[in-house]
């Protein structure tokens, strides 16, 4: 059981949904603990081939938990509750790496490191009211959380730099125009649209999207002879899978594949 997220289940796509309404769903140390459990079991979970990511009460994630850190300030420690740093970092991470393909689903605002969550899916569908702030540098801070490593890739150099500098508030329409976002839905449509893509996904080859997504994800450290071998080594382990079985019989009987992510 959850205090602070809710979960559910749309067939084989999971939802993990943040649930502090009252605090626009910021990140203190109880959510993000709860997080980063429910990821783990998600992870875990075989018949679970797509995640979906989302926030109740109008707020994906205002970021980290200010208020939760009163009275732990000593002196210029600008990172007084050392803890909830290292289980925020490592909850970024955990999302980035997650072995299936996710999706933030995005509807109000995404702000520090709450944006920096929806960052680390991949795949960001916001409804038509969201709002977007990279609110590091409007406090004489610089991005966390991933925030400078996740922003180039989702939407290029200087994009990112534009929005991490100038610290703007990105209307969902820029987020999109910036690539920060993938879809924009109007707002009573946005879980319908979510849904239907993670559902496409869901019914994918599970085990050769979540190797394409690691080979993806580390592509950027290699060279490319070095990103091939990695390539082969994969392909070694899609072929025995049952899917690549079903796949190349589909292929010779000319219909359509029934993946079942094994």
């Amino acid at each position: 059981m959850y205090t602070y997220i809710e979960t559910e289940r749309h067939g084989a796509v999971g939802v993990i949904a943040l649930n502090r309404p009252e605090a626009r769903n910021a990140l203190g140390m109880g959510l993000t603990l709860e997080l980063r459990r429910a990821i783990k079991e998600a992870a875990a979970d075989a018949g679970l081939r797509a995640l979906i990511l989302t926030g109740r009460g109008g707020a994906f994630s205002a970021g980290a938990d200010i208020k939760e850190w009163a009275g732990k300030v000593e002196g210029v420690d600008p990172w007084p509750d050392r803890n909830w740093v290292e289980e925020s970092l490592k909850l970024i991470q955990e999302v980035h790496a997650f072995p299936k393909p996710t999706l933030a689903m995005i509807d109000g605002a995404a702000v520090g490191a709450g944006l920096d969550m929806a960052l680390a899916c991949d795949f960001r569908y916001a409804s038509d009211r969201s709002k977007f702030i990279c609110s590091y540098t409007n406090v004489g801070y610089s991005p966390d959380c991933g925030g400078t490593w996740l922003m180039p890739r989702v939407m290029g150099l200087e994009a990112a730099k534009r929005f991490a500098f100038t610290g703007a508030l990105w209307n969902a329409q820029t987020a999109l125009e910036n690539r920060l976002v993938s879809h924009v839905s109007p707002q009573a449509e946005l879980l319908s649209e979510t849904l239907a893509f993670a559902r496409q996904l869901a019914a994918g080859p599970t085990v050769a999207i979540g190797l394409a997504k690691k080979l993806m994800n580390a592509s950027f450290t290699r060279s490319l002879a070095e990103q091939q071998i990695e390539e082969v080594a994969a392909g070694h382990i899609c072929a025995a899978t049952k899917d690549h079985a079903e796949g190349l019989a589909a292929a010779n009987e000319r219909r359509a594949p029934s993946f079942i992510g094994a």
